[in-house]
């Protein structure tokens, strides 16, 4: 008899996923290795910035009295009496009727408290020594960047959980974090199963196709900053598959299945959870493509049977998978982030599950306007290349058309902090 399945909404299987996060330990790596990491301790200033009272332009530091009531027409003519460069101080302080040269970036000389910058004095020498004229009056703190009016002291810059850019790296450098306190990254293993996968060097044969899938979500995986364990592929045979799931889950943090999670006479995944005494936390979705999306929890570990089709699996892996990996690692925005477009095509035949389409989205006259990559049907591998979002269709009674306002969920985006797919669901999930 064919398991008869109830399907749930897509938000409530977010939820389901999520009430079982957790954080791995933490670990430290160098700076050099910690791009993409996510931060296990906030950044904190540790001195002020800037450290000290600096100029941040090329110019000339003065005192400002120097310069009350200076005109065109009434100059005054200062002596400059010393040069200093970023690094490097001044030798003595500074007197009134003089000046310093000074460089971006160098420190104040003691006596100073204004800078003008080089373009706006007019050099000259005078009996061998060098001078300026200044033509106005210069307020006091002028061109002066103060100590630290950019970050004080003990200031966090940066909260934890966030993932490591090339800008977060430079504030690390700022403040000497020569080490830096990382989310251990998870290991994610990978097994696809069928009896038609071939290997990638294998020719193709009748009824085989090649061994995507497994490629697909090890990169996925990547991107969500876990650690992919390839498995391997078995053919369709319950005692081969249980012993192979069996024997993963003491080497890896989640295990990631592909195929065999329907109804059909070669899906073992129901039976191997069964065996392993996992509970099933969901085995069907209210959603096209990946409706038979299946996630399993033994012990403390989550185990994703997800669909043989690739687009099916792409976005299973998406919506479930990869928040539950960020998650590991403490990443606050571990949700794809939404945002809306204009539908470029029509969408007439109504469905009664969402649908998640694979689509482009780019800038058309000054809006985002999505269109549909390639044919929608879940086993499509190709139009999987070409996308960068993916198009959000409630399901209902009409269909959709072209130039209708859509949510799309960007892949490449920044990320959320919720799932925020109301109109799936009443319930709105947060971190």
């Amino acid at each position: 008899m064919v398991e008869r399945r109830v399907p749930i909404p897509v938000t409530e299987a977010v939820q389901r996923v999520m009430a079982h996060e957790k954080q791995l330990e933490a670990e430290y790596v160098s700076i050099e290795e910690s791009d993409g990491r996510l931060l296990a301790e906030p950044i904190r200033a540790d001195h002020d910035v800037p450290p000290f009272d600096r100029s941040p332009y090329d110019g000339f530091a003065i005192k400002s009295e120097d310069t009350k009531g200076r005109t065109r027409e009434n100059p005054v003519k200062l002596q400059v009496v010393d040069h200093i460069g970023a690094g490097y101080v001044a030798s003595k302080p500074l007197e009134h009727g003089q000046a310093i040269r000074i460089m971006t970036g160098a420190q104040l000389p003691v006596g100073a408290d204004a800078i003008i910058m080089l373009e706006l004095v007019e050099e000259l020498e005078e009996d061998g020594q060098a001078c300026i004229l200044i033509k106005r009056e210069v307020p006091k703190g002028d061109n002066i960047s103060y100590k630290g009016e950019d970050t004080k002291e003990g200031t966090v810059l940066v909260e934890k959980g966030v993932r490591i850019t090339p800008g977060i790296k430079a504030v690390l450098a700022t403040f000497g974090y020569s080490k830096v306190e990382v989310a251990k990254q998870p290991r994610v293993g990978v097994i696809a199963t069928g009896s038609e996968l071939l290997e990638l060097d294998e020719p193709l044969e009748p009824g085989k196709i090649r061994n995507s899938n497994a490629f697909m979500v090890m990169s996925q995986v990547k991107k969500a900053g876990g650690i992919p364990v390839n498995l391997g592929k078995f053919a369709d045979d319950l005692e081969v598959s249980y012993n192979a799931v069996k024997n993963a889950l003491s080497t890896v943090d989640v295990l990631i299945t592909t195929g065999g999670v329907s109804v059909g006479d070669f899906d073992f995944l129901p039976e191997i959870y069964k065996r392993l005494g996992a509970k099933v936390l969901f085995n069907k979705i209210a959603m096209r493509p990946g409706s038979v999306t299946t996630v399993a929890l033994l012990e403390d570990k989550l185990l994703f049977g997800l669909s043989g089709n690739p687009s099916a699996c792409f976005v299973g892996f998406e919506l479930y998978a990869a928040p539950y990996v960020r998650s590991l690692q403490g990443e606050t925005k571990r949700y794809l982030s939404m945002t809306k477009a204009v539908l470029g095509s029509d969408f007439p035949k109504p469905n009664p599950f969402a649908r998640f389409i694979r689509s482009h989205v780019d800038f058309r006259d000054g809006s985002l306007l999505v269109n549909p990559v390639g044919l929608d049907k879940s086993n499509v591998v190709t139009s999987l290349a070409g996308t960068n979002a993916l198009t959000v269709l409630p399901g209902g009674s009409r269909g959709y058309s072209k130039g209708d306002r859509v949510d799309v969920l960007m892949l490449n985006g920044e990320g959320s902090d919720c799932f925020d797919l109301e109109h799936l669901s009443n319930r709105r999930l947060q971190k």
